[in-house]
């Protein structure tokens, strides 16, 4: 992918993507990226405490339909200069250990090297987000080896990390966390307390091992954190909190009422969660539907609250504490018309407390499942690819606008094939991550997003690929072909692409092709 001298705010790739943020400023203007970077070495890598909670968070992110975050993570600022630390190697790790299943976060070093002179890799897109952060000494010496201080010695070590938007370097609301570790020395160990809502994590290690391993666990938990306040999801329960805790019922209300005061983003991501629950298979644009009124009304009876299309905050907390997966298990009941009333986001009330779903009756809890859509029976979906202009063949540096149409509401999944035969994903994207279509608007490729598809250098064809299915299957895809957007996937050809499709949709995949020729 070569980065125009003229327009250096754009990377481009051969016909292809390029995808590249229009305005990139300050350090990422010219600190080097790789695409998703390698594990630190087994040698960097001290044991870890939060294993579990990690794993955790794995499986809360692809639970909760979480996919293609992008993050860079910058050198943690040292004050002690701690040279043996290596904590930005840690946060890679930690970041790395929980995204093994969900693929939700891409991975990206400020020190990668970059393929050339004035290259990159099509894959080296700059990310979404800069994680930035700092090591703090609050109080005694530094945390040291148990050999090396008097027994009762106590470290006080803070970590603070931030995320930055890559576009203009301003910090992304609600990401900004502080955790402390406190150090206490004894003959032949480092006594180590973390906490967080309430609970005590108090790990012992001896010998060696016992400052990395201290500093790797502060770092564990300020990641956990720090991604479960990006993507919204409980993460405290990883940690063995629940939301019977102040702190963590705090952080729900400012959850709610940051979203509430934009009613499009609270709409939003109900949209985006209750499609992930098969519950509504409507678009994701922050706006009320039929549909989506149906199906707030319908998850909230499912949780045991009043059948209404309200997005209230004890409904909100409610869906960060169920068991959706219990939930989806249960037969669906008879289907019952909701009731005519107006859809509302409401304010929470500033002197309620809001009760614990976890203590309703079970029996209130299972009263009802949400309704699944039902399979469509009409004459088989349809796919076109074609270019704005209708033009087939492109100069070399050209770019290329398609249109693309399904022939009534489908999932709509693009895929280009370089000139070097490899296969990437890109739509949905991170710019668009609703894969829902309508004909009569259809799709624009790239449109507004910021990422170009331009004819590649060569003159080597190269292919753009889309499938279109009647329900959003991307996350059943296998692991392998659910990677990021703009990564390259393990696949030989489209046709791998086809099969897989064809099974996670059931059968029900429609499929065009447009070639992209040079004049």
């Amino acid at each position: 992918m070569t980065i125009s001298a003229v327009r250096a705010v754009t990377y481009r790739t051969g016909a292809t993507l390029a995808a590249a943020l229009l305005a990139l400023t300050g350090c990422m203007a010219t600190a080097p990226t790789t695409p998703e970077t390698a594990r630190p070495a087994a040698t960097a890598a001290p044991s870890s405490a939060f294993a579990a909670a990690l794993r955790c968070m794995d499986t809360m992110l692809l639970d909760h339909g979480v996919r293609d975050l992008s993050v860079m993570v910058e050198p943690l600022a040292d004050a002690a200069q701690r040279q043996d630390s290596g904590t930005r190697e840690l946060l890679m790790l930690a970041l790395s250990d929980m995204t093994q299943r969900s693929r939700a976060i891409r991975v990206v070093s400020t020190d990668a090297t970059t393929v050339g002179a004035g290259k990159r890799d099509i894959h080296a897109m700059a990310p979404q987000y800069v994680l930035r952060g700092s090591i703090r000494q609050i109080e005694g010496a530094p945390l040291l080896r148990t050999s090396e201080g008097a027994a009762g010695a106590t470290s006080v070590i803070g970590v603070d990390l931030a995320l930055l938007n890559s576009q203009d370097s301003s910090l992304v609301p609600g990401t900004s966390s502080l955790n402390v570790l406190t150090a206490r020395r004894s003959p032949g160990a480092l006594q180590v307390e973390l906490r967080k809502f309430g609970v005590g994590f108090n790990p012992t290690w001896s010998g060696h091992d016992g400052p990395a391993a201290a500093m790797r666990s502060l770092v564990e938990l300020a990641s956990i954190e720090l991604v479960g306040r990006l993507a919204k999801v409980p993460y405290w329960s990883c940690l063995g909190a629940g939301d019977a805790d102040e702190g963590v019922r705090a952080e729900i209300r400012d959850w709610y009422d940051t979203m509430a005061a934009r009613p499009e983003e609270i709409i939003r991501y109900f949209q985006l969660q209750l499609r992930q629950r098969r519950a509504y298979d409507g678009a994701i644009d922050g706006t009320v539907n039929p549909a989506f009124k149906d199906a707030v009304a319908g998850y909230r009876e499912a949780m045991g609250q009043v059948r209404e299309a309200k997005l209230s905050l004890e409904f909100f907390q409610a869906y960060l504490s169920a068991d959706h997966r219990q939930l989806e298990a249960k037969p669906a009941p008879a289907a019952a018309p909701a009731p005519a009333q107006a859809y509302a986001v409401a304010p929470p009330a500033p002197a309620q407390v809001v009760s614990s779903p976890q203590a309703q009756a079970p029996s209130a809890r299972a009263q009802a499942t949400p309704a699944r859509p039902a399979v469509s029976t009409r004459a088989p979906l349809n796919l076109s690819i074609a270019t704005i202009n209708d033009a087939r063949r492109f100069a070399r540096g050209e770019p290329v606008q398609l249109s693309i149409r399904p022939n009534r509401d489908a999932h709509v999944y693009c895929f280009l094939q370089d000139e070097k035969h490899q296969v990437t994903r890109f739509f949905p994207n991170r710019w668009q991550r609703d894969s829902r279509v309508q004909p009569d608007t259809g799709l624009q490729l790239p449109g507004s997003m910021r990422f170009e598809i331009v004819m590649n250098p060569r003159g080597m064809q190269e292919q753009v690929t889309c499938f279109a299915t009647e329900t959003d299957v991307l996350q059943a895809l296998p692991a392998n072909l659910n990677a990021a957007d703009f990564h390259p996937l393990p696949v030989a050809s489209i046709e791998q692409l086809r099969v897989a499709f064809a099974r996670a949709a059931g059968g029900s995949v429609a499929q065009d092709s447009f070639e992209i020729r040079a004049k």
